[in-house]
């Protein structure tokens, strides 16, 4: 699916309608220092066993495409939850 690059919709920091720069959001690298990442590599070992079921087969074949707004005013980040689709492409 093909996105625009730039479109005007609502900036909560501005409290109105101004333009936005459209980018696709893409999640950072994950620390294994975290203290969430100790505590699940606890849970794995040890007595007790796997504490959540192992994730055999995924269902799912494409993931939800997160947008990231911009709004050109303020730059006020805003993020928009996209559809489910294999690839978006933003039009320069």
């Amino acid at each position: 699916m093909k996105m625009v690059k730039e479109m005007n919709t609502y900036c909560p920091k501005c409290n109105k309608h101004t333009a936005h720069t459209v980018s696709l959001y893409k999640a950072g690298k994950q620390r294994a220092t975290a203290v969430g990442a100790r505590r699940h590599e606890e849970d794995i070992h040890g007595y007790g066993g796997q504490k959540f079921p192992k994730l055999v087969r995924t269902a799912k074949t494409t993931k939800k495409q997160i947008l990231r707004l911009k709004c050109k005013v303020c730059g006020k980040y805003v993020t928009r939850l996209g559809i489910r689709l294999r690839k978006l492409e933003i039009e320069q």
